[in-house]
């Protein structure tokens, strides 16, 4: 540990990297600096002087300890540790100025203003501030902008940290905001006025330290401390970002992202964050039976033992969807046994069950940060997971060649694009992939090149080529509900058409992306009245993620707990309670009456779901190809926010692909 050095901060002496900045180092000593324009994962601004501290041998004035870094601090004048100080006289003065100046202009706004309660510039005011001001002047004004429907903006309280321009350029990678003017007439502003179109925006709600900008949905609806808070996990896509739920009564207010290095980091996807306004729209709310083609309200039991009923006349199909947790699964499973089958892949992708390694792969989302080469085959990960799309482009910032086969897609950086189908994938093994011997290299498949004619041979091809350059291997999924599915085995041998043929009786359990042949009995198991209801002849009104407590697995396969936040509407219950109690109405009484004994049946079956937030190590099993095919590779998602039926309920949702779909119409007649 010789290449450390020492330091002493307020009297205490620490040993640091010297390749850390102050800020940095006092932060590892356990003390506190205030910033407003420092952010960890942001470059360096160093603009708002809030963390000035004192350099002892210094020049004689307070130095910005976000962009000093220790390795630039002159030893004393016997070589001893360079001392700084972070509660000095100088630094006291120096914090209250620089409160006071940030006070001048900004507007006595708190009573009205969103961030009330949760706001760096109250907190620091009051920890670091003083009780006057000086200035007598009138305030500036500023004039808002218009960002479209997510950002609300009150750019007179703005303080120009700088913090949404970094990260909407260097994360988002979608450079539309800037500052521009000097001194008093320094204003953020968006480029040519235009709104914002990354799929991360929401995040600028975040990192924005006073109340400039705000979320437009939530605003002037509840404040912090009237909201209860639920850590639990996202599943509009398959990364499974941690998120905070915040409810007030039994509504869902508002999403949070929560910090985890190892999904995540600290930010969320707009569709993520913004989902909670289609849980409360188009809920299931009590049964329904359909009689002579109309659907009519009914009791539980009356509910139950229709759908009893159906389950006992045939063959019973079990389509799995998008949104549904490990437990109802496996309950769904148990409970069709011998008189059926169960199938998750209802995007018809070619993943074989019970080898690990070629549904999940043997790479963890971490394994992108430091990668050198990136091979990206038949996905487009900004539109089917923006957070992981933001990783890459972090790994792409720090020199990693990115190559794509498939559809030439904006993907907010730059990449090799080698071709878009089968045919171009294969030409890669003539390009020496031996090249890449040595170094981090990863290959990430994704679903559009899975749900061809020649899936199977593509994941192959993929596998092979792993191993030819000697990568990590992920497959990136678009259902948060898959890799738990597969981890299970809920597949059929035919695939959907396998499992539909023969069947008189479908149990559908959340996929509202299918469409069921007529002449089949459908007992739909789901929170919103979406497609799957409107083909059912039964509806069992179901709890959605928020409202119950569920086990999910990521893309990279990650076992993951979502808490319950709330209650679900109306009669409306949990789903594996419905089945549970279906079973005992079909005579096949399950064997588990609480979640926690379903879950102990379900770990003694598959036991690498008990290592919550653990990533197993998945043994490389390559998958023989079959079959020659060709063909091009395709979008498996074309509609980013409507993906489930949660988004497609929320207006709000409609609004932003109706945006992003006039931006692609007009981006043909403009560039």
């Amino acid at each position: 540990m010789s290449d450390l050095k020492k330091l002493i901060i307020d009297d205490t002496e620490v040993e640091v990297d010297p390749a850390l900045t102050i800020i940095q180092a006092c932060e590892q000593a356990g003390i506190e600096i205030p910033r407003f324009c420092y952010h960890e994962r942001l470059s360096i601004a160093g603009n708002c002087r809030m963390c000035l501290v004192e350099v002892v041998g210094g020049p004689p004035k307070p130095a910005a300890s976000c962009a000093m870094q220790v390795r630039d601090l002159r030893p004393g004048p016997e070589g001893q540790p360079p001392v700084v100080k972070t509660n000095s006289p100088m630094v006291k003065k120096a914090r209250e100025g620089v409160m006071e100046f940030l006070l001048i202009n900004h507007p006595l706004d708190c009573p009205i203003c969103d961030q009330g309660g949760e706001c760096d510039l109250q907190d620091q005011a009051m920890a670091y501030g003083v009780d006057f001001s000086r200035f007598r002047e009138p305030k500036r004004a500023v004039d808002s902008l218009e960002l479209g429907p997510l950002v609300g903006t009150a750019m007179t309280r703005c303080i120009s940290c700088t913090r949404c321009v970094r990260f909407i350029t260097e994360v988002a990678g979608m450079p539309e905001l800037g500052q521009t003017g000097r001194g008093e007439d320094a204003e953020i502003t968006s480029y040519l006025g235009q709104t914002l179109d990354s799929e991360m925006q929401g995040n600028i709600v975040d990192l924005c330290p006073v109340g400039a900008l705000t979320s437009k949905p939530y605003a002037f609806t509840a404040r912090p401390w009237e909201l209860t808070k639920t850590e639990s996990i996202d599943v509009m896509d398959a990364l499974g970002s941690n998120i905070r739920i915040d409810t007030k009564g039994r509504e869902v207010m508002r999403i949070l992202p929560r910090n985890h290095d190892g999904v995540n980091e600290e930010w969320l996807s707009d569709k993520s964050r913004f989902a909670w306004d289609g849980l409360r729209r188009q809920r299931l709310d009590r049964p329904y039976i359909r009689e002579a083609g109309k659907l009519r309200p009914a009791s539980w039991p009356e509910a139950l033992a229709e759908a009893a009923k159906a389950m006992n006349a045939g063959k019973v199909a079990g389509l799995i969807g998008d949104l549904a947790p490990v437990e109802a699964i496996y309950a769904l499973k148990e409970l069709i046994g011998e008189n059926g089958d169960v199938e998750c892949r209802l995007d018809g992708a070619k993943l074989p069950a019970g080898n690990r390694s070629a549904y999940v792969g043997t790479a963890t989302v971490e394994d992108i940060d430091n990668a050198e080469a990136i091979m990206l085959i038949g996905t487009n990960p900004r539109a089917e997971s923006p957070v992981l799309n933001a990783r890459i482009r972090k790994a792409w910032s720090r020199g990693a060649n990115v190559g794509l086969v498939g559809e030439a897609v904006d993907l907010t950086y730059d990449y090799n694009h080698f071709g878009t189908g089968r045919d171009d994938l294969r030409k890669l093994f003539d390009a020496s992939p031996e090249s890449a011997h040595g170094k981090e290299t990863l290959v990430i498949i994704g679903q559009g090149a899975l749900t061809g004619e020649g899936g199977k041979g593509v994941l192959a091809d993929a596998m092979r080529y792993a191993e030819a350059t000697q990568s990590k291997f992920m497959v990136l999924h678009t259902a948060a509900s898959r890799v738990g599915a597969l981890d299970l085995g809920a597949v059929s041998a035919g695939g959907m058409a396998g499992v539909l043929d023969g069947a008189e009786t479908v149990f559908n359990l959340g996929a509202d992306e299918v469409d069921i042949p007529p002449g089949v009995t459908v007992i739909y198991q789901g929170s919103h009245g979406d497609r799957g209801a409107h083909r059912a002849d039964i509806i069992l009104p179901a709890a959605a993620w928020t409202e119950e407590n569920g086990l999910f697995v990521n893309t990279e396969g990650r076992p993951q707990l979502a808490m319950r936040a709330g209650f679900p509407p109306g009669e409306a219950k949990e789903n594996w309670a419905i089945l549970r109690a279906l079973s005992a109405e079909m005579g096949q009484t399950l064997p588990f009456d609480s979640l926690a004994e379903l879950r102990n049946a379900l770990i003694e079956a598959v036991p690498h779901l008990a290592k919550i937030d653990e990533v197993p190590q998945n043994e490389w099993q390559p998958v023989e190809a079959s079959g020659e095919g060709s063909g091009q590779f395709t979008q498996a998602v074309t509609a980013h926010f409507l993906t489930n039926p949660v988004l497609r309920a929320a207006p709000l949702m409609g609004e932003l692909q109706a945006n992003a779909r006039e931006r692609q119409a007009g981006k043909l007649a403009a560039e």
